[in-house]
């Protein structure tokens, strides 16, 4: 099954010596991001295979070759793989699309019912993982206590306001609104 090797992929070059982070996106990142997709994808009707396809793809730009413009090395990465996998080329188009327009930072325009879907999950994971939030903060921007606090709240609140569906806002609410009484 396609999902899988997908999985499999990016789960191998998470593993691997030359990973920008390391093996923790995966467990952090991707396994929520794709729990969260697929959600979606269930309750608004959304074509599974690509959200679920996109979402373990969206960041293995970040992982292969760091964060800077990981949205488009991604959509790279995932053209050449879904080609070697003999995935229909209609089909990678979508998933490209997806993974292109997943970054609220960037201000892609997401179109599609999954392109929609993989921006929410995105922000969503978020929600799940403030330690690696705080970790970004304190160790790849160098900011002390006060400025990593300040900069995961504004982080989160963006995230909270670029969610697109209702549905997104009510899976998460718990977590935000847990998440910013802590850090006000």
């Amino acid at each position: 099954m396609i999902i899988n090797t997908v999985k499999k992929f990016v789960e191998d070059e998470c593993k691997k010596p030359t990973s920008k982070y390391g093996y923790e996106p995966f467990v952090y990142h991707f396994v929520p991001m794709v729990r969260y997709a697929t959600k979606l994808a269930d309750e608004l009707n959304a074509d599974k295979e690509i959200v679920i396809i996109a979402a373990w793809l969206h960041d293995i730009g970040s992982i292969i070759y760091g964060r800077s413009d990981h949205h488009i090395t991604s959509t790279k990465v995932a053209e050449k793989l879904l080609k070697k996998l003999k995935y229909p080329p209609e089909r990678i188009e979508r998933v490209k699309k997806c993974i292109l327009n997943h970054r609220g930072s960037v201000k892609n325009e997401c179109v599609s019912l999954e392109e929609k879907i993989i921006s929410d999950a995105d922000a969503m994971s978020n929600f799940d993982n403030l330690s690696g939030i705080f970790k970004a903060a304190f160790i790849y921007e160098n900011l002390d206590q006060g400025e990593a606090k300040t900069s995961v709240l504004n982080k989160l609140q963006n995230k909270w306001g670029q969610l697109y569906f209702d549905k997104s806002k009510e899976l998460i609410r718990p977590r935000y609104e847990a998440a910013i009484m802590l850090l006000k």
